[in-house]
Order: C-alpha cells, then sequence, then structure tokens
C-alpha cells in the first residue's frame, strides 16, 4: 500500500460517511516526508470532504509524520497517542481536529 492508497481509501470513507465530521468546515495539511511522501490536504465542510494532492493555502491543522508512519496509522498499526507521545507524528494548529480526524481513520 502506498500513501495515494491511503488517501483514496480516506476519501472513500469521507464520502460513506459524512456524519463522521458533521459540523467541521475546517482544512487539515498533511506533510509526509521519506520514500514516496508528499503534501496532501483535506477540505471538510459540514461532513463532506475533498482531498487534494498539494500544499493548503489556509490549513486549521497541520499533521508531520514519516510516510511509513502515515500508512501505519491508517492501518491501525499505530496509535495516533503513542506516535504523538514519542515524536513521530507532530501537530501544528487545532488539537481538537486532530481528534475528529481520528474517529474518521479508525
Amino acid at each position: 500500500m502506498n500513501i495515494k492508497d491511503v488517501f483514496a481509501g480516506l476519501q472513500e470513507k469521507i464520502n460513506s460517511d459524512p456524519a463522521k465530521m458533521a459540523g467541521i468546515a475546517a482544512t487539515y495539511q498533511f506533510c509526509l516526508s521519506g520514500e514516496g511522501g508528499g503534501d496532501y490536504n483535506v477540505v471538510f465542510s459540514d461532513g463532506n470532504g475533498q482531498v487534494k494532492e498539494s500544499l493548503a493555502d489556509d490549513a486549521n491543522i497541520t499533521i508531520k509524520m514519516e510516510v511509513v508512519d502515515f500508512i501505519d496509522l491508517a492501518n491501525g498499526k499505530l496509535d495516533a497517542m503513542s506516535a504523538f507521545m514519542t515524536g513521530r507524528l507532530k501537530v501544528e494548529g487545532d488539537m481538537s481536529l486532530a481528534m475528529r480526524l481520528q474517529g474518521l481513520l479508525g
């Protein structure tokens, strides 16, 4: 599985269950380093979300990780809290948005 597959799967989850992110109007920026990495953003507007491979102009939250760690996180092989506590997951911005995203990924 590569990072494009992970974000395609995320888009499917957003489309299939918009209630999980209902009430959220925010832009999530993902800066993923390492082989196969890149910059992705997800713009949410009341449950609807659009994944894009680019840098966002005005992200509400930025999540920085190594690609391999993000793939493990998305597949349930890495716990978000332990990744955050060990520095493998860095969050800049609104932490409450990070908690909402964890519910969508899980």
